[in-house]
């Protein structure tokens, strides 16, 4: 999903300074961790520390989410980052609470999912080098500054989770040829595998997109998604999922009733969901042909099934991408694209933050007991 513009601006600040009745045996108790990204809702610090004092009370687990491009260069050459990148590190690391675990999450996937990450040096999604425009996921210098940049987000963090690919299956659906998918695979194996001797202990994954790797659910062609599934399990330690299921043919609608367990029963890997969201008002996209109709109660329902097939299932994760509407950003960033639309209206708290009903089925679940 294109984050970028909403990330751009939530940068600039760093490096400035379902309710539902029926809750269910499990209720008193819970599988999984339940956090944020700490996306600001407005370009000011006091909407930073906002942010940051809703995520101590309202989780047990923060994600650090970057979708905004690699330093290549100076991975690669083992120079010094600029302050832009070193500053927004600094300000995370600082407002980060010691209590809560940690997830990085990285990606050398460029945000439209058809090729290697943009730069990012003094700001995000810069262009990248010339040298550096014609390389593919196998190239050499792709893979020593991947694998260098892992490694410094890695000991700076010390994060207890690192996502090292975001939603890796849709290279499929821009590439059905899948040789941009077996270049990243063999990406994949060189840094994973070389990260695994160096950090044994810590879990690392890939994120999927989830509603592509269900068949009828969008336009992906399900053959060559089970494919790039069987691929890519020996190179992640968890099944995790990007999980936003308006982004199928159900868009805002009732989804089946066997939708969760689908999913997560995909595979024998632990489950997690590294990003979701559903919206709470109604949305129009491509130019107002197409209607979400999110409503309050219909987002509080969604993450009580969430929560339910998550215990379930063993989840070992939850992260809800926004804690307030942004509506303020999408302003100042001058209204970008339909994706971003829909998520901008999914915060547990709307633009003027007041609560909406799905907290209260969030807080339930986080106060219940972690198994």
């Amino acid at each position: 999903m294109n984050y970028r513009i909403i990330f751009l601006l939530s940068v600039f600040i760093f490096s400035c300074t379902l309710k539902d009745s029926s809750v269910g045996p499990n209720s008193s108790t819970r599988t999984f961790y339940m956090g944020f990204t700490p996306i600001a809702y407005d370009v000011t610090t006091d909407a930073l520390d906002y942010t940051y004092n809703k995520i101590k009370s309202d989780a047990d687990i923060i994600c650090h989410y970057f979708d905004d491009g690699i330093p290549w260069e100076e991975s690669l050459f083992g120079l010094t980052y600029d302050s832009y990148i070193t500053n927004d590190w600094q300000v995370r690391k600082s407002k980060t609470q010691s209590a809560h675990k940690v997830i990085v999450s990285v990606t050398p996937i460029n945000q439209t999912r058809n090729g290697i990450a943009l730069l990012k040096r003094t700001s995000g999604n810069l262009p990248l080098p010339i040298s550096w425009g014609g390389y593919n996921f196998n190239n050499p210098n792709v893979k020593s500054a991947y694998l260098n940049y892992c490694k410094r987000v890695i000991d700076f963090f010390n994060p207890d989770y690192f996502v090292m690919g975001t939603e890796v299956n849709l290279l499929i659906n821009e590439d059905v040829s899948m040789s941009k998918w077996n270049a990243f695979l063999d990406l994949q194996q060189f840094v994973y595998g070389e990260l695994k001797k160096i950090y044994p202990n810590l879990p690392m994954m890939v994120s999927l997109s989830a509603t592509d790797l269900l068949i009828g659910y969008t336009n992906a062609i399900n053959t060559l998604q089970a494919r790039g599934l069987s691929d890519i399990l020996s190179m992640t330690d968890f099944f995790a999922l990007s999980l936003y299921p308006y982004k199928s043919v159900y868009l805002t609608e009732s989804l089946p009733s066997n939708f969760f367990e689908l999913l997560f029963a995909m595979t024998s890997k632990p489950v997690c969901i590294t990003e979701t969201a559903y919206p709470a008002l109604t949305v129009t996209t491509n130019s107002g042909s197409k209607i979400y109709n999110g409503t309050s109660q219909k987002q509080s329902d969604y993450f009580q099934k969430l929560f339910t097939a998550s215990d379930k299932y063993n989840i070992k994760f939850i992260i809800n991408f926004a804690l307030r509407d942004f509506d303020k950003v999408w302003q100042a960033s001058g209204s970008p694209d339909d994706a971003t639309k829909i998520l901008r209206d999914s915060g547990f708290y709307d633009k003027s933050g007041n609560v909406r009903s799905v907290y209260e089925t969030w807080k339930n679940k986080l106060n219940a007991s972690l198994k």
